[in-house]
């Protein structure tokens, strides 16, 4: 279950992290840096605060997968001259990202035997340390602090993964309904802009 979690969020997230860089202008240095960070970053963060080898070093998978998805976009980009800044592609891909990675984070924390504080806070790190990291590199305030129900929704996933373990519920099918529904949320609630209270000025 972890590794599917962790190869759907590497796809999608190396899909954003592309999609932000040609939003930037950014040169090939910094496409691949943004591809990379978005792709890896969460789960290298993850892995070195569950004293783990990081997955993407001892793997070659998702490497692979990163420059072969990295590639074939420029390639499209540059031959087909297609809108590679379209919004609802990078909505979706981000949200496929996070919630994927949300999983992934808590099923290593349950992995290594921490509490709830443990496994919210990895799910959490997971799913949005790569975006931080590259959106304080690209000078951009970081996604996850200008748009409701984006970490909420990682902690939200990382709760809820620690009841479904809790009740002896914690398997693909159940991991797979809470993937398909928070996807949605996510999508609804940046198109309805939900957010959460703003603290009063």
């Amino acid at each position: 279950m972890f590794e599917i979690a962790e190869y759907i969020g590497i796809i999608a997230f190396s899909i954003s992290g592309f999609l932000v860089a040609v939003r930037n202008k950014l040169d090939l240095l910094g496409v691949l840096i943004s591809t990379f960070l978005t792709a890896f970053g969460g789960g290298l963060i993850r892995d070195v605060i569950a004293n783990k080898t990081p997955y993407t070093f001892t793997h070659t998978t998702p490497g692979t997968l990163v420059i072969i998805l990295m590639l074939a976009m420029i390639i499209f980009k540059t031959h087909k001259k297609a809108n590679l800044e379209n919004r609802a592609l990078f909505i979706i891909s981000d949200s496929i990202g996070l919630v994927s990675f949300s999983i992934s984070g808590a099923l290593i924390a349950l992995n290594v035997g921490y509490n709830l504080t443990g496994i919210m806070a990895l799910s959490f790190i997971t799913a949005v340390g790569g975006g931080i990291t590259r959106d304080v590199i690209i000078n951009e305030v970081p996604f996850v602090f200008k748009t409701g129900f984006y970490g909420t929704i990682a902690l939200i996933v990382g709760l809820i993964v620690f009841i479904l373990n809790m009740l002896n519920f914690l398997n693909f099918f159940t991991l797979l309904i809470v993937f398909i529904i928070f996807i949605i949320v996510r999508i609804i609630a940046f198109y309805r802009n939900w957010s959460i209270p703003l603290l009063p000025h």
